[in-house]
């Protein structure tokens, strides 16, 4: 049997017929460029965010630099974030000419620990970017009374965790703004690049839309620097399709992850730890990640099983050479490092069989037992 991490192919063939209507209604009316599917996709994600606004751009690399912008983030200052996530978090942060400062995670959720976050405040600390990694929010609450504490933005990255919750709240509700990513393999992912910043502060999110058109406004008028990242209209189509979905595809994830979870507790509990839920939390599972011992063993295994898993994130950001200058060491962020020592996800999309995980939990114990 081969499994793996994703099949896009299978969602594709249940929405097909949407898709290339959609699609045929964008070329028909020849509103390439922030045409009416792009409006409708903003209108719809920031009510699915209780936010005012959403302003769609062209990935969600640039979705979080944009925010940054908006929000005066700019040369010296300085954005607390998580050492554990994808790159482009703290190369946004670089692109505004502003410093990235890592903190450690909470070893339970893998986000940013928010007890670690007060003692790396200087003069110079501008904002906060806690990361929802791999579908699950970050605890909030503290976080948001740090950053009113010290009058500090916060800018929420939910690139993996469209449609999550924390008690009751959702990404974006409560800071400055938030930023999603529609990379294809996304919970709510497009058939290219695309990406969305929400926010409920007319500024913020005005600024941002200036942004994105090269900084102009009217047009030809350029009062600030922006530079060209709008979402596409062809892939607005595609997500204004695929959001109506998006409830029935998170569902079918948690539905996955609790499989998961059962039955290997019930058989390798003593080998691996599976992803915890926070209570009051609502994880969208963009990953499964469990942390497992004799990793790198038990990739080459299960890969030679035909079953794919990926190790989201080997080499922490505190450990990257780029960010070689700022002075981190090995051992200045343990949980962080231990983390990306340890952790393994596993295949999960909406369309997962229950015979396909079946046979990825009867692998995994052949492998420990």
């Amino acid at each position: 049997m081969e499994i793996p991490m994703l099949d896009l192919s299978e969602q594709y063939s249940t929405i097909r017929e949407e898709v290339l209507l959609k699609l045929d209604q964008v070329m028909s009316s020849s509103q390439f460029i922030l045409g009416s599917h792009v409006k409708q996709v903003e209108s719809d994600i920031a009510k699915m965010s209780k936010t005012k606004h959403g302003i769609g751009v062209g990935n969600g690399s640039d979705a979080i630099h944009i925010a940054l912008q908006a929000a005066g983030i700019g040369e010296g200052d300085e954005v607390i974030t998580t050492s554990f996530t994808f790159f482009a978090t703290a190369g946004a942060i670089t692109r505004a000419n502003a410093v990235p400062v890592f903190v450690d995670i909470d070893p339970v959720t893998f986000n940013i620990d928010p007890s670690k976050i007060e003692a790396a405040i200087t003069e110079k600390t501008k904002a906060i970017i806690p990361v929802h990694l791999y579908g699950q929010m970050a605890d909030m609450d503290p976080i948001m009374e740090i950053a009113k504490k010290h009058n500090l933005h916060v800018i929420e990255d939910a690139a993996q965790a469209i449609g999550s919750t924390y008690k009751g709240k959702q990404v974006g509700e409560m800071s400055s703004a938030a930023t999603y990513s529609f990379f294809p393999t996304k919970n709510l992912g497009a058939y290219g690049d695309g990406g969305m910043v929400v926010s409920n502060s007319d500024e913020l999110a005005g600024l941002a839309r200036v942004i994105r058109v090269h900084g102009s406004k009217p047009k030809y008028h350029h009062h600030v620097l922006g530079y060209n990242s709008r979402l596409d209209e062809m892939q607005a189509a595609v997500l204004s399709v695929k959001i109506p979905h998006l409830p029935t595809w998170s569902e079918n994830r948690r539905k996955h992850a609790t499989y998961y979870t059962e039955m290997l507790n019930d058989a390798v509990s003593k080998h691996v730890v599976t992803p915890v839920e926070v209570e009051g939390n609502y994880h969208v599972f963009h990953q499964y990640t469990l942390r497992v011992e004799r990793r790198h063993e038990l990739q080459a295994f299960l890969k030679d099983q035909g079953i794919a898993t990926m190790i989201y994130y080997p080499i922490p950001l505190h450990m990257q050479p780029v960010f070689k200058e700022l002075g981190y060491q090995e051992g200045d962020l343990p949980e962080t490092e231990k983390a990306a020592k340890e952790a393994l996800s596993l295949p999960m999309f909406p369309e997962l069989k229950q015979e396909q995980q079946d046979y990825v939990i009867a692998k995994i114990m052949e492998f420990y037992l």
